[in-house]
């Protein structure tokens, strides 16, 4: 697999943005964890190679539980996430996908039920954040394999 263009070379003012957007989640106050497991779902959904290698090491490298990354695309029928993971999955997928449902009335209640209004805008942010990434991604055909884990390098240095 071959990239089409390196998107951070040819236009950085894109990457500095995303990252912008990427930082702020990460300062949000929103459990690390959390987000980690709305970068791997909405990056299954979308298909991005790229996203699902950082993220996946990501979430590794922080102490995620392996069973809970094998299992992410079956969240609905697996017992390994809380009510707060579960409402952000859904929360998740409903905002991905937003031009099929509009994201529907029972999913926002359950999402205001486990978040704050500022959490909730947080979460919201994080899943357009993850989406932009996977677009960049995808479109570019961005060749996964070689990210090391965020543990081992600053924020500054992702792509």
């Amino acid at each position: 697999m071959k990239s089409r263009l390196d998107y951070s070379k040819v236009a950085p003012g894109v990457r500095d943005a995303m990252l912008n957007l990427a930082n702020y989640v990460r300062s949000s106050g929103l459990e690390e964890s959390l987000v980690n497991l709305v970068d791997i779902r909405a990056s299954q959904m979308n298909g991005c190679a790229w996203c699902l290698d950082m993220h996946n090491k990501d979430a590794q490298a922080a102490g995620e539980n392996e069973q809970r990354l094998y299992m992410l695309s079956a969240w609905r029928e697996s017992p390994f996430y809380s009510d707060r993971e579960r409402a952000a999955l859904a929360w998740t997928e409903a905002v991905t996908l937003v031009a099929d449902s509009h994201v529907p009335d029972d999913v926002y209640h359950a999402a205001r039920k486990n978040f704050s209004e500022k959490e909730l805008a947080d979460l919201t942010l994080a899943v357009i954040a993850i989406n932009g990434w996977n677009r960049l991604n995808v479109s570019f055909r961005t060749v996964p394999g070689d990210y090391k884990p965020i543990r081992s390098q600053t924020t500054e240095t992702r792509a």
